[in-house]
This record gives structure tokens, C-alpha cells and sequence, in this order.
């Protein structure tokens, strides 16, 4: 009885599992139907068989375990009747994977193998641990799309930079022959113009001629402006011969002839046009002041630049003059009467129809003289210059932010005790300045084959670059001056010279010496030492 019971036991145990495993191979063929659909449709589905076993066969199967990386109970498996799951996403950059067993109906559902924007690759596989596999991400984004590009696009992406740079350097070499063109027709104008311009201009005279038929024959107060014009638009610069803060000064051609020209900046608009208009000042020509010849205003492409004109003298400054070279006693006194005939026409009044106001040069010192060839003076810059009008008893003094230089300066310029309502005080600070640049000259005066270095004025006494302060406090207050030498006593000129310096100096400016009368007892210096030899 028992043997019977257990025998039908056996028999319905096998019939139920019979009826298991039929409808499992039901559900698998319907699962293989789904994915042979989704395969005509092109669906993004992806459906990875890791074996050659038919749908049919796979029907047979009882169950179908997984990994899940979710199933921390169950050892990490699952156990399912659809579909294997493993999918690899990209999570705040970082890739993120998940395995997971999916059911029948989610698989039919299309949730778990579909693709989205966040899931980057997913796989559904129907074996046993089929999804125990490494997914990755693709290594770059846009290799899928370069891989996509036909040929049209390929020549278009190699064509257009091609031709864009091919255009850039058509400009390029297009501007480059452009601007040598340019330069090229400007240096064949500076070079050809002025032979030109010279037969309108110079007709056969020199520039010394021009000046003074202009100054005789006309105004007196130098060339027409349309003539000065001519002149600076055709003048060749040849190098840079000095620099200082108004500007630079090149010596120039015109017309064969040696020209120097001095360039302002714009910025030194005031200095420029103040020098240009003493310059032009009536009856002011003079062989001991610096001969103008024009002022004229130039566009060089990148700023304006002010052009003022003038003899050129290649000895260059009383200073650089002086630091080259020793002096004879002949040789100073031809420098020291040469500067003091200048100043001497400068501070002269003359009277008359055509007459020439009083002139106060206000920065007097040895860079801003020049030697001739012959050994003489011309003194030069004129841009802080004062005219004095005696009828209407006026000083024309110029709107400029520049002051004297702080070594040569008068005391009371220095003090600020200076009356600037009386012209007078004006040549006497000039007359303190004479007397420190005669000094300069007198050092350099070889005595019987003894001659001291050149040096500035208060040399030993205040820094290279002194301040107001500084002076102020060795010229007004401790009454200093530059040391004369004993062994001056023992030459008749220099002795002169000494006495000359010290009545230059003096503190109270109605006591110094005139230009006049330093010209007076310089000739007659000259004059001794002419009987002399």
C-alpha cells in the first residue's frame, strides 16, 4: 500500500516538471519571436547570444541564473526566466556598472535594454552567467562621427583651412611689397626732391647767401615760411648727433649742404614754437648765436613730429668741445669774447623801424653753446627766452612747464627772491651762468703743459643731478663758489678771467658785470695778447 502511494507520487512529480519545462519552452520561443522582431526593427535593443544554441533548444531550459551585483543575500546570483542584464553608464565621470537579472515581461516591456542618454552600452544575453562580462565605454565620443564622415565632408573639413591660409599669406606677402613699395618711393623722394627743389629754391646760392639776402632784403627776421617749408620737407637726415629732453638732433643734408635739425616731440609743442618765434625775432641774426634757418611741422606715419632747422656746427657743444680738448690762452680768449658778443646781442635793445627787442636767454650753460669751426661760440636753445618790450614796458614771458638747469641757476633764482616784474633780473642770472661756463673754459686753459681735468661747476659740492634744494643750500646759505685755482695769478689772461668770474658771482645781481662790459674787457684782453705774439 505504502509502495503504491509513493510509485503515484513519483508519476505526478515527473508529470508537474513535464508541465514546467512545457511552458518555460512556450515563453522562450515567445522571447525568441520578440528578439527576432526587434532585429528586423532596428530596434537600439542590444541582444548579445554568447553560443550556438537555437531558440528551440533553449526552450528546454529550466531556468536561466544571472550575476547580480544588487543580490548581496543570495551570493551575487539571480534567477530568472528572461534575460541576463549588464550595462555600463557614465556617472558624474566615472563609469558605473550594473548586472542584474531582467523577467520576461520588463524584457518584452523594452525597459532594461533600451539606451538612453545616460546609459552609454547595455547587453542582454540568455545564457547561464552570461552577462559575467567587462563592458567599457568607447575611449573617445567623436571618433564614431569622424568614422561617419563621407568624402564630401572630409574635403570640405581639408579644403577650407587650406584656402584660409592660403589667403592670409596672399595678404601678407600683398602688404609686405606694398610697404617696401612705399618705403622705396619715400627714399627716392628724400633722395631726388631735394636736387629739385634746390634749383627753385637755391638757384645757385648757398644757404649762408639765401639767409642773408632774406634778412637784408626783407623783414630781417629770416626766410619766408613757404621757403622754410621747402627747405625742412627736403632736408635728408643723415645720424642722431645729440639727445635731451626736449628731443633729439640729427644732422641733415639739403642741397649739399650740412644742416642740424632738431626734433621735438609733440609734447614739447610749447618749447618748439616758443624757440621758433625768438629765432625769428627781427635784427636777432648774429655770428655768435646759433643761425636758424626754418621751422616746419612733419607727419612721419606714427605722430607728429616738430622740426626746427639750423647751422650745423660739427665741433657739437662747449661741453662735449671741452671734455675732448685742451685750450691755449689764445684759444680761451676767443671762446670767452665769442660768448659774451652773443649774450651781449641778445640783451642789447635796438631802437628803430625794424628794431630788436631785449632778449634774456634763462638757461645759459655750456651744453647749450656751440663751437664753430673756427673756435668760436654760437649760443644756442632759445626756448625759455624773455623779450622785453620797452614801450609798453612788458616781459613776454613763455607758458612752458620747463625751468633753467638747477646747476646754473642765479641765488636768487634759487631763493626765489628774484623781482620778475624788472627785466634787469633776468640778464643778471644770465650774467651768474656766464660766469660759471667761463670757469669751465679756464680749467681746460694748458698753462705750461699743466691743464686740470674738465668738470661741471660745484663738481665737489653737490651730486650729478642736484636738486633746487641743493644748490640752494651751498649757493644762498654757505655762499660757495667754484674754486680759482692760485696758479691762475700767474697768467695775465687768466688772472683776468678770475676777476671776471668772481664779479659774476656776487650775490646781489646789481652788482654783476654787464655782457657788455665783459665783451669790453675781453677785446681788450685779446687785443693784448694779439701784441703779444
Amino acid at each position: 500500500m505504502k509502495s503504491q502511494v509513493s510509485l503515484k507520487t513519483k508519476e505526478e512529480m515527473m508529470l508537474d516538471k513535464r508541465t514546467v519545462v512545457d511552458s518555460r519552452r512556450e515563453k522562450l520561443e515567445t522571447l525568441c519571436f520578440v528578439v527576432m522582431a526587434a532585429k528586423r526593427t532596428h530596434n537600439p535593443v542590444s541582444y548579445a547570444w554568447k553560443d550556438n544554441v537555437s531558440c528551440r533548444q533553449r526552450a528546454v531550459l529550466v531556468g536561466l541564473k544571472c550575476v547580480c551585483l544588487l543580490c548581496e543575500y543570495s551570493n551575487f546570483t539571480c534567477q530568472t526566466e528572461g534575460a541576463c542584464w549588464a550595462s555600463v553608464m557614465l556617472t558624474n565621470g566615472r563609469e558605473e556598472v550594473i548586472k542584474s537579472c531582467v523577467s520576461l515581461p520588463e524584457l518584452n516591456a523594452q525597459v532594461f535594454c533600451h539606451s538612453s542618454n545616460n546609459i552609454t552600452k547595455t547587453e542582454c544575453c540568455f545564457t547561464d552567467f552570461c552577462n559575467n562580462i567587462t563592458l567599457h565605454l568607447p575611449t573617445a565620443a567623436a571618433s564614431p562621427k569622424l568614422q561617419k564622415l563621407g568624402p564630401v565632408e572630409l574635403t570640405i573639413i581639408i579644403t577650407i583651412p587650406v584656402c584660409l591660409l592660403s589667403i592670409a599669406a596672399v595678404l601678407t606677402i600683398c602688404t609686405c611689397q606694398r610697404r617696401q613699395c612705399t618705403y622705396k618711393k619715400k627714399k627716392r623722394q628724400n633722395v631726388e626732391e631735394p636736387l629739385n627743389e634746390c634749383n627753385l629754391v637755391n638757384a645757385g646760392k648757398t644757404l649762408k647767401d639765401l639767409i642773408y639776402d632774406m634778412t637784408t632784403s626783407g623783414s630781417g627776421s629770416g626766410l619766408p615760411l613757404l621757403v622754410q617749408r621747402t627747405i625742412a620737407r627736403t632736408i635728408v637726415l643723415q645720424e642722431i648727433v645729440g639727445k635731451g629732453r626736449f628731443g633729439e638732433v640729427w644732422h641733415g643734408r639739403w642741397c649739399g649742404e650740412d644742416v642740424a635739425v632738431k626734433i621735438f616731440s609733440s609734447r614739447d609743442e610749447r618749447s618748439w614754437f616758443r624757440e621758433a618765434e625768438i629765432y625769428q625775432t627781427v635784427m636777432l641774426r648774429h655770428e655768435n648765436i646759433l643761425g636758424f634757418i626754418a621751422a616746419d611741422n612733419k607727419d612721419n606715419g606714427t605722430w607728429t613730429q616738430l622740426w626746427l632747422v639750423s647751422e650745423y656746427h660739427e665741433q657739437g657743444s662747449l661741453y662735449d668741445y671741452l671734455n675732448r680738448n685742451t685750450v691755449t690762452v689764445d684759444g680761451m680768449v676767443r671762446l670767452a669774447l665769442s660768448v659774451a658778443s652773443g649774450l651781449a646781442h641778445l640783451h642789447m635793445e635796438i631802437v628803430g623801424t625794424q628794431g630788436k627787442p631785449a632778449i634774456a636767454h634763462r638757461d645759459l650753460k655750456s651744453k647749450n653753446i656751440l663751437v664753430k669751426k673756427c673756435e668760436a661760440c654760437a649760443i644756442a636753445d632759445l626756448g625759455l627766452a624773455v623779450k622785453h618790450d620797452s614801450v609798453l614796458n612788458t616781459i613776454d614771458i613763455p607758458q612752458n612747464p620747463r625751468v633753467g638747469t638747477k646747476r646754473y641757476m642765479a641765488p636768487e633764482v634759487l631763493d626765489d627772491t628774484m623781482n620778475m616784474n624788472i627785466f634787469e633780473s633776468f640778464k643778471r642770472a644770465d650774467i651768474y651762468s656766464l660766469g660759471l661756463v667761463y670757469w669751465e673754459i679756464a680749467r681746460r686753459c694748458s698753462i705750461g703743459g699743466i691743464t686740470e681735468e674738465y668738470q661741471l661747476p660745484f663738481y665737489d659740492m653737490v651730486p650729478s643731478d642736484p636738486s633746487i634744494e641743493d644748490m640752494r643750500k651751498v649757493v644762498c646759505e654757505q655762499k660757495y663758489r667754484p674754486n680759482i685755482p692760485n696758479q691762475w695769478q700767474s697768467c695775465e689772461a687768466l688772472r683776468v678771467m678770475g676777476r671776471i668770474m668772481r664779479e659774476c658771482w656776487y650775490a646781489n645781481g646789481a652788482a654783476r658785470l654787464t655782457a657788455l662790459r665783459i665783451k669790453k674787457t675781453i677785446s681788450q684782453l685779446c687785443v693784448k695778447e694779439d701784441s703779444k705774439v
